[in-house]
């Protein structure tokens, strides 16, 4: 299948983390005929793909996923997110951009590469969750990491292909990505009729004080390689249904991007003390999701550069902006890490696309990434 054939394929699947719903299915067959040996390791709710090819010289491994976040309401999108479609030369669907269109890239140019370079000087892996978007409790490829470190396999370099890129393909890459610690706050009140304010204690009414507070908060400045850390609320729930009723308690879930220059412990210490402000009693559940981390060697850095420079006649912008990623697992092996996928403008929106142009252009990367890699090894 051709890049846009593979992408409408993958697309039309609906792969809600942390179910693949047969995406390896498509992809198993494409990579075997190449010669990859392929493999799929189950991951608690989740699974994982793997696929060597070689067994001589650095490993470069293509990390990705074909899980994707659910559509939101089917009726607001101009085309159905799981029909495919090509409208206006774009490519409409749930996972275009994020990231089935760069998992199709990817193969096609593993298809020309290999036509041309049957036995390169290196070892080619595609590694590909099922469970990028999704939550840690279904299981994520560290696992899998861990395990192939400890036979010492260890990735050298490693092209994760989210959407980094902003206005053209390319221009944007990623060699770091700052933490996430996440928190469920339980804050705990009086609940009572709401005619005797002075037996009640409304967690609602505390919480504004609260999250003001942590509103005006500096955590840290960030430095050269880091947006400063960041603060979020995603969801806050409380209320019993009834008008005249004071709830007695509130739940808050939240969310910190965090820099090298603080760490989760200091931020939890940070948060708890503003919440000790308050009346009400509280409980907190905290999930680590990832520390940040920063790719420092250049040696990956220099190929992807001399491949943008070669196709789009300038090199990338380095940015460490942006959520999370796979890479992280991968980094404290070692690995040197770096992101380069489609353009992020519509990711996880409704009509999330991506054009046909964009799609080719990416294949060609792809392509020369692997073409320079050739060139930097056997130097």
């Amino acid at each position: 299948m051709s890049a846009l054939n593979l992408a409408q394929s993958l697309i039309r699947i609906k792969s809600i983390s942390p179910n693949d719903a047969g995406c390896f299915e498509v992809i198993e067959p494409e990579l075997a005929s190449l010669g990859f040996k392929v493999e799929k390791i189950k991951e608690l709710n989740s699974e994982t793909l793997l696929a060597k090819f070689g067994n001589k010289g650095k490993i470069f491994c293509y990390l990705g996923h074909t899980d994707v976040v659910p559509s939101g309401p089917i009726e607001e999108w101009s085309s159905h997110p799981f029909e495919a479609n090509v409208v206006n030369d774009e490519l409409i669907g749930r996972g275009a951009a994020d990231m089935k269109a760069s998992v199709a890239a990817f193969i096609e140019a593993l298809k020309n590469f290999l036509a041309t370079c049957s036995e390169p000087n290196f070892q080619i892996w595609v590694m590909l969750a099922s469970n990028e978007e999704g939550e840690p409790q279904d299981g994520k490829i560290n696992t899998l990491i861990e395990s192939l470190a400890a036979n010492n396999e260890i990735i050298d370099y490693c092209l994760v292909g989210e959407a980094s890129s902003t206005s053209i393909v390319g221009d944007v890459l990623r060699v770091g990505r700052r933490g996430s610690l996440s928190g469920n706050l339980k804050l705990i009140g009086k609940q009572g009729h709401v005619a005797y304010p002075t037996k009640v204690l409304s967690p609602i009414l505390e919480v504004g004080p609260i999250i003001s507070n942590l509103q005006e908060v500096s955590w840290d400045h960030g430095n050269e390689y880091f947006d400063p850390t960041s603060f979020q609320i995603s969801n806050i729930d409380s209320g019993t249904g009834a008008t005249n009723v004071v709830p007695g308690h509130l739940n808050m879930l939240f969310n910190f991007r965090f820099s090298p220059e603080s760490s989760h412990e200091s931020l939890k210490e940070r948060f708890i003390q503003i919440l000790e402000k308050s009346k009400c009693e509280f409980e907190i559940e905290w999930t680590l999701n990832a520390v940040p981390y920063l790719t420092k060697k250049t040696n990956l850095l220099n190929i992807i550069q001399s491949a943008l420079k070669k196709i789009n006649n300038t090199e990338a912008v380095i940015d460490n902006g942006g959520g999370t990623s796979d890479g992280r697992w991968v980094a404290p092996t070692g690995a040197e890490v770096i992101e380069l996928g489609p353009c992020n403008k519509t990711i996880h929106q409704i009509d999330e696309k991506i054009s046909i142009k964009d799609l080719e252009l990416l294949t060609e990367i792809y392509h020369q990434i692997l073409v320079e890699t050739q060139i930097k090894l056997a130097n």
